[in-house]
């Protein structure tokens, strides 16, 4: 469970991030916060692993908490949260497993990580991190030579090798073209289902929230104006979160949306092809 208590957020600038927020978020949630920039989404997400820290109120996760704590317990809290960025925070000279194997460090013994040196545990929890999100062939290659879609996916490996209980994401589909956001957006999704890990994304697409949420938060000036399931989040909502009409910048056009259903159709295809395929006796 993570548990904002009459949150609140000033920087040293005097500007106010959070403004009073309370809310619970339950575990195995998939949580979509919307915004414009500035309404303090970010610093909602940022909290949670304390990248930005709380100057007023409380803020728990499993019952721990994030203001007030020490060092020590910022670094045990953050290797069950993992965060996701838009600029991936991949080293490009390195190869794929080896930016996957940083999110074992956590676990590994100081000797070891001072030479690179990972178990064969550790070996075998990247390589099913890689497979979970579809790039295992990738291993071996620089991270510098993927592409944005496949960097992105790496970075959610890297994630998945830490054993967390809670990703966040900080507006990780905001550099990609819209088929590609839509498969890092089912990945997460997928991994959500299957894991059962707690979910928190930023989005600016505002039919990408409700087409993957199962609760969308709507932040303005630093405080929550909605918090609901994705049905209720209609266009007024949306006015409502962001203050004004929404435009063609807020949600997919038609024609991505099309290209976007293609794909999955595309994919459904295959799967049946497949599922034929090993059903016919040889």
């Amino acid at each position: 469970m993570i548990s904002f208590r009459d949150v609140t957020v000033t920087y040293p600038t005097g500007t106010v991030g959070l403004d009073g927020v309370t809310l619970d978020i339950a575990p195995g949630e998939f949580v979509v916060v919307v915004g414009l920039s500035g309404a303090g989404k970010s610093t909602l997400v940022r909290s949670i692993n304390g990248l930005v820290p709380v100057t007023g109120g409380e803020l728990l996760v499993d019952n721990v908490h994030v203001d007030g704590a020490k060092p020590a317990q910022l670094r045990r809290l953050r290797s069950r949260i993992g965060i996701i960025f838009q600029s991936f925070n991949l080293v490009g000279r390195i190869s794929v497993l080896q930016n996957v194997l940083v999110g074992r460090l956590h676990a590994t013994p100081l000797l070891l990580s001072l030479f690179g040196l990972f178990r064969q545990a550790d070996k075998e929890k990247a390589f099913e991190a890689l497979e979970r999100v579809g790039i295992v062939e990738k291993a071996y290659v620089r991270a510098s030579q993927l592409s944005g879609g496949q960097q992105q996916r790496v970075a959610i490996a890297r994630v998945l090798a830490q054993d967390p209980t809670v990703i966040l994401a900080d507006e990780p589909v905001a550099s990609l073209d819209p088929p590609t956001a839509h498969m890092v957006m089912r990945d997460l999704e997928r991994i959500n289902d299957e894991l059962g890990i707690t979910t928190i994304v930023n989005l600016h697409f505002l039919d990408l929230a409700r087409r993957y949420a199962d609760r969308i938060i709507g932040m303005r000036e630093g405080r929550v104006v909605f918090d609901g399931p994705p049905a209720e989040a209609d266009d007024a909502v949306f006015e409502q979160i962001y203050g004004r009409s929404l435009t063609a910048d807020d949600v997919l056009s038609e024609e991505e949306q099309a290209e976007e259903d293609a794909l999955q159709a595309q994919a459904a295809a295959d799967l049946d092809v497949e599922e034929s395929r090993k059903a016919t006796p040889a």
